[in-house]
């Protein structure tokens, strides 16, 4: 592990990858924030305390609460398969100024798609941010497969 370390590209790949697993992981907070905040819960267990009237008020979707839960299963979609991608490219050996290059406009489209997902940002903002990100995740897909591709 420590030979990896001194790799800048697989430095590189840890850095954007761990900032992007800190987003998504921040996500779960910030869907209990709504939850709290909007009054809006899934389960019994977490209105257990409250009288019968008022878990029937409490126990309900809210739309601001979806709104972060589905960005959060966005970055599942995403994030995942990014790191698995971007991993296999860090080992074709490409170009530090080309890995930090996809790296980083993941990373940014990733957190821009969250701000432009949570704060309801009026559309094509977060298509923009989605569609960035995912063709970085392909270009980066691309260069593993044309370099260890046997035919």
């Amino acid at each position: 592990m420590a030979t990896l370390m001194e790799d800048d590209v697989f430095r590189a790949f840890t850095t954007y990858a761990a900032i992007v697993i800190v987003k998504m992981v921040l996500m779960g907070p910030l869907t209990a924030y709504y939850r709290i905040t909007r009054g809006s819960f899934a389960n019994l267990e977490d209105v257990a305390r409250k009288s019968a009237d008022e878990q029937k008020k409490l126990l309900r979707t809210h739309p601001d609460v979806e709104r972060v839960r589905r960005c959060h299963l966005n970055d599942l979609e995403n994030i995942v398969p990014f790191l698995g991608i971007a991993l296999l490219y860090t080992l074709t050996g490409p170009d530090l100024s080309c890995a930090l290059l996809h790296f980083r406009v993941f990373a940014g489209s990733r957190i821009f798609h969250t701000i432009s997902y949570v704060g309801a940002l009026p559309q094509p903002c977060r298509g923009l941010s989605y569609l960035t990100g995912a063709t970085v995740t392909l270009s980066m897909a691309y260069r593993v497969l044309s370099t260890v591709l046997v035919l």
